[in-house]
This record gives C-alpha cells, structure tokens and sequence, in this order.
C-alpha cells in the first residue's frame, strides 16, 4: 500500500469513529459511509496536492 492510502486510510478511519461516536453512523451503513469518506478524502489530498516540480521550480 502506498503511504498516501495509509494516510488517506488512518484519518477516513478516524472520521468514520467520530461519527459512529455521536451517532451518526450506524453499523448497518459503515461501508457505504466509510467508502465515501475515504473517497472525499483522497479527492480532497490530490485535488489540493502541489507536485514536487511545482514546489521547486522559480516563478517565470
């Protein structure tokens, strides 16, 4: 596994906890509610993600 999945994994997995925590997860939706989480994330870390190129290269 790459360590953008385990990253994207340890807080999707943090996020569902807290949900389930206040009750607004119940065991019966857990995987369609933890596979949109771990999708929103993931999305949300590439979308917003600036490539190594980009970061070190001088401003034209």
């Amino acid at each position: 596994m790459r360590p953008l999945d385990e990253h994207v994994l340890k807080v999707s997995k943090e996020i569902v906890a807290k949900f389930i925590e206040v009750g607004r997860v119940s065991p019966a939706s857990f995987d369609d509610t933890f596979k949109s989480v771990f999708r929103s994330v993931k999305e949300a870390i590439v979308d917003n993600s600036v490539d190594e190129d980009e970061e070190t290269s001088e401003p034209v």
